[in-house]
């Protein structure tokens, strides 16, 4: 399963891409409205004369605020040979800004906050839960880093965090047992150009190559206010929080609107079979399907499905792979969205002695007694319910409420979406979790099978591993 609804992203035979037989069920108005729930999340929105979107949202059960900042600009919207610029960025806006001169984590840990940031195909967000009396402090070191990040920038701290960035790629995908299988899976699915061909983190080449007036252009055309949009959630006073509001961003100027990709569907034209041989324990598998976007028509029933298919020792799949047949030791299904399109995908291990073949003839027959008739109602219903408690468990968290409120307003163009997200999934039934598995659960896929290096079948490619990572971060 996926988190959206919290809010909390070599040798390859690619298959060419048009439209299935049977098409994607993403074709309604997006994002989805039809079904509301009683469910909200108190805020006032307003936007400042430079086009920074603001967002306010009074929580006192803690004394602590949080602060939380999206840009519109993820790793789809960069330019061919600029691949991990989105990312890069993430690490460099820790680094120090002209009138904060020095590393952004250490005023804010000494008077106890949380800070950190994240990037992923469609967005970059920073964020700092701070005591309620330290706020000011929070929204001055954002203005600084939106407003004046470039005079405190030089080829010094760019090379730092090139060599920091291309050591945590190492560490988190090439030189980590599976940590290539997302970068695989993508390659496949994906054709050259596609914005999510190419992972967040960057290729080596690209950010070690990378110009510090390459890296001076993407922020001046990205990291504008009128390109962000903040929220403030937690114990603070909502008149003295426009006042800083505005004292720190509001001098901030605007700049030209860039615009951030919207569209770029991917379909394939047939099955896509790859294997790989890496310095791994197990055999695994991966099959995935193209599949409806973040709040499009047939995402929530995908997210519903996963929990029909796997979650739990009484699911069918765990039920024949791993209880009845015993070739497999773990199964799960999962819908990852994502703002231009998603995937569906179902991963296995297999128990020692038997194939990744084995598992996916297995799974095939699984999915297609699954698709032959709708689930009963009562396992829907049972599906909906776990879905609305993490709803409501996520709107204990001021944090969580901070990056659901920039989240709805940067995507679905709404802070004020969460009824409509819950309400997706309490408007998902039987006959459509039918539909929509049948739509999108068709022969056109990936299937990536993964293989220890001394176990591989014949043809498999060899996984190199890269140079070895370093320790101190520092390259």
């Amino acid at each position: 399963m996926k988190r959206s609804l919290l809010v909390l992203c070599g040798g390859m035979a690619l298959a060419a891409c048009k439209p299935p037989a049977a098409p994607v069920p993403d074709a309604a108005a997006w994002p989805v409205k039809a079904a509301k729930a009683d469910v909200t999340i108190p805020f006032e929105k307003y936007e400042l004369d430079n086009g920074l979107d603001v967002i306010l949202s009074e929580d006192h059960s803690v004394p602590f605020v949080w602060v939380n900042i999206w840009y519109d600009v993820g790793s789809k919207d960069e330019e061919p040979g600029l691949s991990g610029f989105a990312h890069l960025f993430e690490h460099l806006m820790f680094q120090g800004s002209e009138h904060m001169n020095n590393d952004y984590f250490l005023p804010l840990q000494e008077v106890g906050a949380s800070i950190n940031g994240t990037t992923n195909f469609d967005r970059t967000n920073y964020f700092e839960g701070v005591p309620a009396e330290h706020l000011p402090m929070a929204l001055w070191l954002e203005s600084d880093r939106m407003g004046f990040l470039l005079p405190a920038l030089t080829e010094d701290r760019l090379a730092n965090q090139q060599e920091v960035v291309r050591n945590e790629r190492r560490q988190r995908y090439d030189n980590r047992p599976y940590g290539k299988v997302r970068l695989w899976l993508m390659e496949a699915a994906y054709p050259e150009g596609h914005p999510y061909r190419i992972p967040t983190i960057g290729k080596h080449e690209d950010i070690a190559n990378a110009q510090l007036s390459d890296v001076r252009a993407f922020f001046e055309k990205w990291y504008l206010p009128n390109n962000a949009s903040l929220s403030i959630v937690g114990d603070f006073d909502p008149a003295e929080a426009k006042a800083l509001v505005e004292k720190y961003f509001g001098p901030i100027p605007a700049g030209p609107q860039p615009q951030s990709r919207r569209e770029a569907p991917a379909r394939l034209s047939a099955e896509t079979v790859v294997h790989y041989a890496s310095k791994v324990p197990e055999h695994k598998v991966w099959i995935s399907w193209h599949s409806p976007r973040l709040y499009g028509e047939g995402d929530a029933e995908l997210d519903i499905a996963s929990q029909l298919l796997a979650d739990g020792k009484d699911s069918p799949l765990y039920t024949v792979l791993v209880k009845e047949k015993g070739i497999a030791k773990s199964v799960v299904a999962y819908q990852s969205s994502s703002m231009l399109t998603s995937m569906f995908t179902i991963q296995a291990t297999a128990n020692p002695g038997h194939s990744t073949d084995e598992l996916v003839a297995e799974i095939d027959a699984v999915l297609e007694g699954f698709k032959a008739a709708p689930p009963a109602e009562a396992q829907v219903a049972d599906a909906r319910t776990a879905w609305e408690v993490r709803a409501y468990e996520g709107l204990q968290s001021i944090s969580n409420k901070a990056n659901m409120l920039n989240s709805y307003n940067l995507v679905a163009g709404d802070p004020g979406y969460l009824p409509y997200d819950l309400g997706r999934y309490q408007a998902v039934t039987a006959a459509s979790v039918h539909a929509t598995v049948n739509q999108v659960m068709v022969p056109e896929r990936v299937v990536l099978h993964v293989h220890p290096l001394d176990a591989a079948p014949e043809g498999a490619s060899v996984d190199a591993p890269a140079a070895e990572a370093t320790t101190d971060g520092e390259g």
